[in-house]
């Protein structure tokens, strides 16, 4: 019997950590999610098992690696080799946050680079492409030895932003930080708005003694960062702001972790409304100024054209976006 060529065919499946945006993924993809299970024994180890073939397939398992990091990392790396034992044509991950982003580099004697440690796992394991959202530092692409999509929430922001009438020389785009510096200018750019910049005397000083670079006086205030863990860095820039004369504030990040009591903080801060996009499903609770901005169009956008072998450039100033 001659052999059959047979083409690989597209399936997404999503793990625990953000089935949510897994679902919208799909929706906009036009694919239903594959059957998986995913349980963990009482001693916390995790059983995958993939409820139908996958045989000949290119995989798109979608997984952020938040809160707990750890487990949703490792059930990843279950998955994958899950799919490369069950002769998966390709096996691509989806990352919307990519966890441990933040370490990576030396920043003390003897300390890890973690990100790098994750980047060799994801490779061992068999992965063979990565798709995420905003990394922490744009450097850790280089950590990997296959392709790695950095999709980019900016355009979004700015489409919402101009929606609002929140442009023009009445608006400033505020970096939190110093480290900021290029992601407010591009939020900026796109609003025709100037930027302001809150710095700090020295680096162990107290937040409260920030101090801005740029006119906020009033202006309405977009602070811009991409990770809002704790919510105390927006918080104490929101309050430097309202000492400056802003006479709006409002605040955008990628990825929404609210660690560590941040409703609590931001609740009481002259915030107007907090913007994230939905990378993170998180069970902590939220400020009730936060406003969610869907990234699942832009990602499965970007699934198709991987699977069909499209360029990807279009999506970095993509701009559509659902409530």
């Amino acid at each position: 019997m001659a052999n059959q060529h047979i083409d690989p065919q597209l399936k997404l499946f999503s793990l625990s950590s953000n089935t949510d945006i897994a679902e919208k993924i799909a929706k906009a993809a036009g694919l239903p999610l594959g059957k998986v299970s995913s349980r963990q024994f009482s001693d916390g180890e995790i059983m995958i098992n993939i409820e139908e073939s996958v045989r000949g397939d290119d995989i798109f398992i979608i997984q952020s690696t938040s809160y707990p990091v750890n487990d949703h990392l490792w059930e990843l790396l279950i998955m994958v080799d899950a799919c490369k034992r069950a002769s998966a044509n390709s096996v691509n991950v989806v990352i919307p946050y990519f966890g441990y982003s933040r370490q990576d580099r030396i920043a003390a004697s003897r300390e890890p680079i973690t990100a790098k440690l994750v980047a060799n796992m994801l490779v061992k394991a068999g992965v063979e492409r990565v798709l995420t959202l905003d990394l922490h530092a744009v450097q850790v692409q280089g950590f990997f030895d296959i392709a790695v999509d950095n999709l980019f929430t900016i355009p979004l922001f700015a489409k919402y932003y101009t929606e609002k009438g929140l442009k023009g020389s009445d608006v400033v785009v505020v970096s939190p930080k110093n480290s900021g510096v290029k992601r407010a200018r591009s939020l900026a750019e796109y609003l025709d708005a100037p930027i302001a910049i809150i710095d700090y005397a020295q680096d162990d000083a107290s937040r409260e003694e920030g101090y801005i670079i740029g006119e906020v006086t009033g202006k309405k205030a977009i602070l811009i960062d991409d990770i809002l863990n704790t919510g105390k860095t927006f918080a104490e820039a929101a309050k430097i702001l309202e000492r400056a004369g802003s006479t709006e504030i409002y605040a955008a990040a990628s990825h929404g972790l609210f660690a560590g009591g941040a409703a609590e903080i931001l609740d009481v801060v002259p915030i107007k409304e907090i913007l994230v996009t939905d990378s993170v499903a998180t069970k902590e609770k939220i400020p009730s100024t936060v406003k969610y901005l869907t990234a699942s169009g832009l990602i499965a956008d970007a699934i198709v054209r991987i699977y069909n072998r499209q360029p990807l450039s279009p999506l970095f100033a993509y701009t559509s976006h659902e409530d």
